[in-house]
């Protein structure tokens, strides 16, 4: 709270001696902020990209399209019930084909066959989201090294020789500026990567939990239809 309220005081008596702020900060030394633009735009694109995943990819209800394969199975259209998995490509529908194609076999192939097709299916679900947490200590990382940098300027010219004190007094503003400025940046990125994680880690757990029930059920049901009448 002191260094703002340094950086404003200096900023004020310096009045018209040139830029201050984010603009005269980002002048003299860009390069870390930078740095984190750059992972702000990539941890934005992992966000809408596996937020935009989890929201179309498994929009499907898994308990009304399971009961409609749950009534073709007992009527024995097995084909009828493999091509209403083909209208579309998502992963619930193509871990309960997988099932489907292997109905007339063991029950150990049916099981080998759904557990081959999950474990295809599930990387997908956590694709990228770990590499949030990553990101948001190299933020973190890159907004306290520039922090340092910045602080290191404003020492340097508190003991500079030669210069007026209005020019002292801007560029002790613009060092510390460039200072909180890193670290909001930093920080701001990892709190973003961190909420985002929570949320997209959560949605992942629960995708997994209802292809692991959906996997059950299948199995299940076509164990049950296999077994020899009077078992």
């Amino acid at each position: 709270m002191r260094l703002l309220l340094l950086v404003a005081a200096t900023q004020a008596q310096s009045g018209g001696g040139g830029e201050t702020g984010f603009m005269a900060a980002f002048k003299d030394s860009p390069y870390f902020l930078i740095i984190n633009m750059i992972v702000s735009v990539v941890v934005v694109t992992i966000i809408v990209e596996r937020a935009l995943f989890q929201l179309t990819k498994y929009r499907v209800n898994s308990k009304e399209f399971f009961a409609q394969i749950k009534k073709l199975v007992a009527a024995h259209n097995i084909d009828r019930a493999i091509k209403l998995c083909e209208a579309s490509d998502y992963p619930i529908l193509q871990l309960v084909k997988a099932g489907l194609t292997h109905a007339n076999k063991s029950s150990d192939e049916i099981d080998a066959a759904l557990s081959e097709r999950y474990g295809e299916l599930r990387p997908a679900i956590d694709k990228r989201i770990g590499s949030l947490w990553s990101l948001a200590n190299i933020a973190t990382l890159v907004g306290l090294l520039g922090t340092v940098v910045g602080l290191i300027h404003t020492f340097g010219a508190v003991a500079a020789q030669g210069l007026s004190q209005a020019d002292k007094q801007r560029i002790l503003a613009n060092g510390i500026a460039e200072a909180m400025y890193n670290t909001a940046a930093g920080l701001g990125i990892a709190v973003t990567c961190m909420i985002a994680h929570l949320f997209l880690s959560q949605r992942a757990k629960k995708l997994q939990a209802d292809l692991e029930s959906t996997m059950e059920k299948v199995f299940n049901l076509l164990a049950i239809t296999n077994k020899p009448t009077g078992y």
